[in-house]
């Protein structure tokens, strides 16, 4: 579906899951319950699957933890949740591996942050990660954050640039040593064995121009595919407009290949949310389709009714109440696209280029709501029942059109209900 040519990368296998090469760009996640906590991670992480997120990443940072992995793994694959685990590991990830196989044996893939890997012994922490990555015959993410950056490493490069005749600002250097960070990590992994195709680089800062800056300078100059994502987006609008507006612009120049949305939830608050905003930036990028999307206007004076809102939010929700078996029974429905629209200014033109649509009567106009299918005008809807109509023609037409997709294909298609 992707209309943005992609940066050529390697093809790292994540459990089940691909990542990089010519495969769609992957959705991950993480958890945020306490690992040691079997029950409550089993429970988030079939959450986040079911919301969509192809890898879950799970905190690692202590032997309890360590040691609740296998059986998290154990209860997921009994539940039939195939999401691939990743475990995060800071500090003391040789030290857990090492002591704890089965966590190793379990894991999909292991996240290392070459920043905070130790100090005097780093090299040899990091190598220790990577052999067991390699007897064990996982893939490793090399994940340099500013927060955590090599400090003599960073020092190095600022000596470096302070002998130059015309110095860089300090911003650059800095961006500098995260890219040297995770290229010299990867090819230290290399050096000690393991594969070029086992390996997933990412460089994460929390400012988005920031982030876009960092990795027009790293994606040339190596073929591991990345992992984009802002470290800390923050909470609500803020960290969803802002990611959403430092991928894209990535993603646009075909740099990325898998992507989590970090988002800080309220308090008790919906973690699957991150995952929804991923989806909905790939799909707005025409990248991916996930489920058919609903367009509906803003409102105006025109629309002094809340009517059109609710049906645009009554249709939403029957759309995604349906997706389970409409994404089973009839392939390729992510791509549809619905209108709701509130009134006759741009309601039949946006119904007309949307698959199917409704244009509401506005404030004063007719009590009629034409409705229009593949540009064409269907019929016209009436009365207190024009909603659950509304739903019977949209079955009717997902029925019809990708059931007789899926038998082309050699599928089969049940029939739909309203």
């Amino acid at each position: 579906m992707s209309i943005w040519p992609r940066r050529d990368t390697y093809e790292v296998t994540v459990g089940g899951v691909r990542v990089g090469g010519s495969n769609p760009v992957v959705i991950q996640s993480m958890t945020n319950t306490d690992t040691a906590d079997v029950a409550s991670t089993v429970d988030q992480v079939t959450d986040l699957w079911n919301a969509g997120s192809e890898l879950v990443r799970v905190t690692v940072n202590n032997p309890e933890s360590a040691r609740a992995v296998p059986e998290i793994v154990h209860r997921l694959s009994d539940l039939g949740v195939t999401a691939p685990i990743v475990g995060d590991f800071h500090y003391n990830g040789h030290l857990l591996l090492s002591d704890h196989p089965d966590c190793a044996k379990a894991l999909a893939k292991y996240r290392i942050n070459p920043g905070n890997v130790g100090a005097k012994r780093r090299d040899e922490n990091f190598q220790k990660i990577v052999r067991i990555a390699l007897e064990e015959e996982k893939p490793i993410r090399i994940g340099v954050n500013w927060g955590s950056l090599d400090q003599s490493l960073l020092t190095e490069l600022m000596d470096r640039n302070a002998a130059l005749p015309e110095p860089r600002d300090a911003q650059s250097v800095l961006r500098e040593a995260m890219i040297e960070s995770a290229l010299r990590s990867a090819e230290l992994a290399e050096e000690t064995g393991l594969p070029s195709d086992r390996i997933v680089l990412s460089a994460k800062v929390s400012e988005g121009p920031e982030l876009i800056a960092v990795y027009r300078e790293l994606a040339p100059r190596s073929r591991y595919p990345l992992h984009l994502g802002l470290t800390e987006a923050g909470m609500g609008t803020k960290g969803v407009v802002g990611t959403a507006t430092a991928l894209s612009v990535l993603l646009i120049e075909g740099i990325g290949d898998t992507i989590r949305v970090s988002l800080t939830p309220r308090p008790g608050g919906d973690r699957t949310e991150e995952v929804r905003v991923a989806q909905q930036i790939l799909q707005s990028l025409h990248i991916r389709s996930f489920e058919p999307q609903v367009i509906s206007c803003p409102g105006c004076g025109r629309t002094t009714s809340t009517f059109f809102q609710e049906m645009a939010e009554d249709i939403q929700g029957y759309i995604r109440e349906r997706m389970p078996d409409w994404r089973e029974s009839y392939p390729g429905v992510e791509e549809l696209e619905v209108a709701v629209m509130g009134c006759v200014v741009n309601g039949p033109g946006e119904s007309k280029h949307a698959d199917i649509g409704i244009s509401l009567p506005g404030t004063f106009e007719e009590p009629k709501a034409p409705v229009y299918v593949d540009g064409e005008h269907y019929t016209t809807l009436k009365g207190d029942g024009l909603v659950a109509e509304f739903k019977t023609i949209l079955a009717d037409y997902v029925r019809k059109r990708y059931g007789e997709q899926a038998s082309r294909s050699g599928g089969t298609a049940a029939p739909a209900a309203s």
